[in-house]
């Protein structure tokens, strides 16, 4: 349970979070403060982290200022804000404060064998450079060793996936198939896991590969271009095989976009292999350039879909057993398995939390996990679920149908009040329920312009507080849509 004080900071920091969405809209809040986490406030000044060193330099350098100005008016004791990177304690003051206060852990079974979803990090010891040298310089992610084919457990959702993957890497004569090869899932389903696999045998065939998140890719351009070498950054990086990249939704801006494009167009021409991965299809990648998504649906586009109750069943049995290695009294019995895979069906993360939850509970208090003690200890799992995702296109035939028009009409120019109602409801539930931005809104609404979606949004803000009848309705449309 968390202390008062920690439970303030997290209330405000959400407050923070809300404010600077409002502020600078959808687009700008998910690329640049989606995975801005607070550790601690100290003495007035509030540690924040982010995974890459690309994120920590592009918030410092654009919305320093702006983060500072929103935490002050929500928390008038913050006089500053410093940004670190997760997973390097030195650059972290407040990190290495408690580290220096904090007992070693147990060894967990995130710690005991590799993830099946490709969602743990690489420890400190797993990088490995490609064996020409040419990682380093490219600045190239490393790949994590337990991250491999023969770890990676297959069910129905992901069959196809790994078919795929697996035709890629063990190609003949390094022959580029579904060429670019690309993948998109939620979190936690796999598809990371895939990319590192892919990897591993590619390069143990001797050829070249470098492994890439967007933002690691985003950094190295932004880099070379500083230091006046981004002629020989795109050429090395088109010299190699097998070219990885991670989380492809997160690239951002123009000059950046036209070299992955032109990245993309020299390797592929040049027969060498691409491998891409993001959470969503090519055609819901809005913000990218439309060459660019046109070139990514051009190979082979395969979907890992949710982890089906076997395969969650599997992951845990796998898991339990490889904790038991490190931990012989460790015993889970099926029915408590079975429970855990019926009770958490977000994805494989949090099945992994499960089982770290369930050791803990074993070692701390000494007690045998029984259906009870694992209902207590995954019951933040069950009820942190992750929502289901709403698309603009059945937010409006629910809203066409539920006012007895058509799709069509609300799409259309017409400006009867029995269709401009229905369209300004559908324009608000896209822009609460999506993570669409107004232009993107207003494209989806026969092309209009991100002015009227605001309109609307507005006017139907206003009206749910007048409206009891409209508010109920809406209300009614929104579980409708989420369930």
């Amino acid at each position: 349970m968390e202390a008062p004080g920690e439970q303030t900071a997290s209330d405000v920091w959400a407050r923070v979070k809300r404010r600077l969405r409002a502020e600078l809209g959808e687009d700008i809040f998910a690329s640049w403060f989606g995975r801005l986490e607070l550790d601690s406030v100290i003495e007035g000044c509030a540690y924040l982290t982010v995974p890459t060193r690309f994120l920590k330099s592009w918030i410092e350098s654009h919305y320093a200022d702006r983060v500072l100005t929103v935490y002050r008016s929500e928390a008038g004791n913050v006089e500053r804000v410093s940004i670190g990177v997760r997973n390097t304690l030195g650059r972290d003051p407040a990190a290495q404060r408690r580290a220096s206060e904090t007992p070693r852990p147990v060894p967990t079974a995130s710690m005991a064998m590799p993830s099946m979803t490709g969602e743990i990090k690489a420890p400190s010891g797993a990088a490995h450079q490609d064996e020409r040298g040419e990682n380093g310089d490219l600045g190239g992610a490393p790949l994590d060793s337990r991250l491999t084919f023969e770890s990676f457990i297959v069910g129905r959702s992901n069959a196809l996936a790994h078919a795929a993957a697996d035709r890629v890497a063990h190609a003949q004569n390094g022959q580029a198939i579904y060429n670019p090869l690309y993948l998109h899932a939620g979190v936690g389903l796999g598809k990371t896991h895939l990319l590192h696999a892919i990897g591993h045998e590619v390069r143990a065939q001797g050829r070249r590969v470098i492994y890439l998140t967007a933002d690691r890719f985003m950094y190295g351009f932004v880099a070379s271009l500083k230091a006046q070498t981004s002629l020989a950054f795109k050429e090395r990086l088109r010299g190699i095989d097998l070219l990885i990249i991670d989380d492809v939704q997160f690239i951002q801006g123009k000059q950046i976009q036209q070299e992955f494009g032109h990245t993309l167009n020299a390797l592929i021409d040049a027969g060498r292999q691409i491998v891409i991965a993001a959470d969503r299809p090519p055609a819901d990648l809005e913000n990218l350039d439309e060459r660019v998504r046109s070139r990514l649906a051009g190979g082979l586009v395969v979907e890992v879909s949710a982890l089906d109750e076997a395969l969650r069943t599997s992951i845990l049995t796998t898991r339990v057993e490889a904790v038991k290695t490190i931990h012989p009294s460790f015993e889970v019995g099926p029915n408590v398995i079975a429970y855990v895979a019926r009770a958490i069906t977000a994805n494989g993360r949090d099945l992994e939390g499960a089982v770290n939850r369930l050791l803990a509970h074993a070692t701390l208090t000494g007690s045998a996990i029984t259906l009870e003690t694992a209902e207590t200890a995954i019951r933040d799992l069950v009820r942190n679920r992750e929502p289901k995702r709403v698309k603009i296109e059945d937010i409006q035939k629910l809203v066409a149908s539920r006012y007895n028009v058509s799709r069509s009409d609300i799409l259309s120019e017409r400006r009867t009040a029995a269709v401009v109602r229905p369209r300004q409801i559908a324009m608000y539930l896209s822009k609460v329920l999506t993570l669409r931005s107004l232009p993107e809104i207003g494209r989806r609404f026969g092309g209009r312009d991100h002015t009227t979606v605001l309109h609307a949004v507005r006017k139907i803000e206003k009206a749910l507080g007048e409206d009891h009848a409209l508010s109920d309705e809406v209300e009614l449309l929104k579980r409708m849509l989420q369930e």
